[in-house]
């Protein structure tokens, strides 16, 4: 017998100065049986960071052909293709060819410096790619933010955000290794 997702229901409000969007999120997210909590949350803050009305989590974990998170035109054409983690480069290839912009927020103190150092090289050709790292210190305290039922508030200013619920706000200022051109 499989296991099922377990569902949490997330409230998230979003003030991104950046781009001057203001919006609250009432979101369900599936955490697949294999999905730590904090993994479900650099979702949630990767949803966050790149906040739009059309931009939706996918089956990630659970299907090769589709990102963690992507943003859809009106006409199905995808804007934005969003990976979590350590993807390998065929699947960072497939989303730059498939999407006008790709972000990957990598994650995980020693593995994630390894797999940048052994991809960079590989990387460097794609012109809309960003490769943000969050830090070990970062995603253990939002990870110790997961509940069921979620009430959320993401500020985003100049690049960084703070993150949190009624009880803690973590400020999170992720590392960029590589920025998209144009």
């Amino acid at each position: 017998m499989a296991l099922k997702a377990t569902i949490f229901k997330a409230e998230l409000q979003v003030s991104d100065m950046d781009r001057n969007y203001f919006q609250s999120h009432s979101l369900t997210v599936a955490r697949h049986p294999s999905e730590t909590d904090e993994r479900m949350m650099i979702r949630l803050l990767a949803f966050a960071f790149n906040a739009d009305e059309l931009l939706q989590f996918t089956k990630g974990i659970s299907t090769d052909d589709e990102p963690d998170l992507w943003l859809k035109n009106l006409h199905g054409d995808i804007e934005h293709w969003i990976e979590l983690g350590l993807p390998d480069e065929r699947r960072i290839r497939k989303g730059c060819n498939r999407a006008k912009r790709v972000t990957v927020y990598a994650y995980g103190e020693r593995s994630a410096s390894i797999w940048w150092k052994n991809i960079e090289a590989d990387l460097s050709r794609f012109d809309n790619l960003t490769v943000n790292y969050l830090s070990p210190e970062d995603t253990n305290a939002i990870a110790a933010m997961a509940e069921r039922n979620m009430s959320l508030q993401a500020t985003v200013q100049e690049g960084d955000i703070w993150f949190g619920n009624e009880e803690k706000t973590q400020m999170i200022s992720p590392e960029t290794w590589k920025t998209a051109k144009g």
